[in-house]
């Protein structure tokens, strides 16, 4: 695909699960556009810097343990968009609440790499202070229950 094909898909990826109101929020475009083999790396050098790896472990690993420590109808609103060649950088706010009341709205730097309109790759930046002040530090033991 063309880096405007790739740009356009983040873009409706982002506005499906922004959507300003919480019964119209809609991340399946997402799970759709998910390679089976992508990976998810959390940079920096704290509890929740990792790769996670194929498409079960992000949506179950990272963002089912994400989802348990954040009020429901969390998103994440994109405000850049930067496209080349098979990479799409987005620029994004998070506009989201823990169970407590604590408000987690991290400025993120999001860099996908896409190839035949699936994600591939996903390198996550963010303020690690916060992330770890607001949902606490990341287990080191997978999130999801055995079985």
């Amino acid at each position: 695909m063309s880096a405007t094909a790739n740009k356009k898909l983040m873009q409706d990826i982002f506005a499906a699960a922004a959507n300003p109101d919480p019964a119209a929020r809609d991340r399946a475009l997402f799970s759709a556009s998910l390679a089976e083999d992508a990976k998810w790396v959390v940079t920096g050098q704290y509890s929740w810097s990792r790769t996670f790896s194929g498409k079960d472990a992000i949506l179950n690993d990272l963002h089912g343990y994400v989802r348990t420590r954040l009020r429901d109808r969390t998103r994440t609103i994109a405000h850049r968009f930067i496209a080349d060649g098979d990479i799409v950088v987005v620029e994004a706010k998070g506009d989201n609440v823990t169970p407590d009341g604590v408000r987690y709205d991290n400025d993120y730097c999001l860099v996908f790499r896409l190839a035949d309109g699936k994600i591939k790759e996903i390198r996550e930046y963010c303020d690690s202070v916060l992330t770890e002040k607001a949902l606490g530090p990341f287990p080191q033991a997978p999130a999801r229950a055995a079985g």
